[in-house]
């Protein structure tokens, strides 16, 4: 049975919340690359973009963050966006949930290829279960999951919301 953890409202706050310590953290900045992992995680850099749009001068440039999350080493990582458009740039890159890591860390990896003025991470729901040296600078909420748990993100007009499952 799913239990909701987080409702539209909630995620709402939470979207402007993390918009805000992303504009404070960046306030001289002229651009700012905001990189979704494709999914979840681009539909709430989306959401990000958005508020951040509203309240900076700043460019807000949204980078699509390509990898197969069960095998990125085999994948490997594209972005829709070449690395000279995001060199010697402020880069934050979002995902929905940070589980063990893994997508996250990958992503990190990409974009450390270059040189970056600086790069943070973002999600919405931290769970704690991280296998690989990786944390999220900016979070929703975070919780303490059991691992046969899973988290469930939905991003629907006018009804996002979390379940616990």
């Amino acid at each position: 049975m799913p239990h909701q953890i987080l409702s539209h409202k909630e995620i709402q706050y939470k979207i402007n919340r993390i918009a805000y310590q992303i504009y404070e953290a960046n306030v001289d900045e002229k651009e700012i690359i905001i990189a979704g992992i494709e999914g979840g995680g681009l539909n709430f850099a989306k959401k990000i973009v958005k508020v951040l749009k509203e309240i900076t001068t700043a460019d807000i440039n949204i980078c699509k963050v390509s990898m197969d999350k069960k095998n990125p080493l085999q994948s490997g990582v594209s972005t829709s966006i070449k690395e000279i458009d995001y060199a010697n740039k402020s880069v934050v890159l979002v995902d929905d949930v940070l589980n063990s890591g893994t997508t996250l860390i990958y992503g990190v990896h990409h974009f450390l290829r270059v040189p970056l003025k600086q790069l943070k991470t973002a999600v919405l729901v931290n769970r704690n279960h991280k296998k690989y040296p990786v944390k999220a600078d900016y979070k929703g909420i975070s919780l303490s999951t059991s691992l046969h748990e899973q988290i469930q993100v939905e991003f629907k007009t006018n009804s996002d919301k979390v379940y616990l499952l």
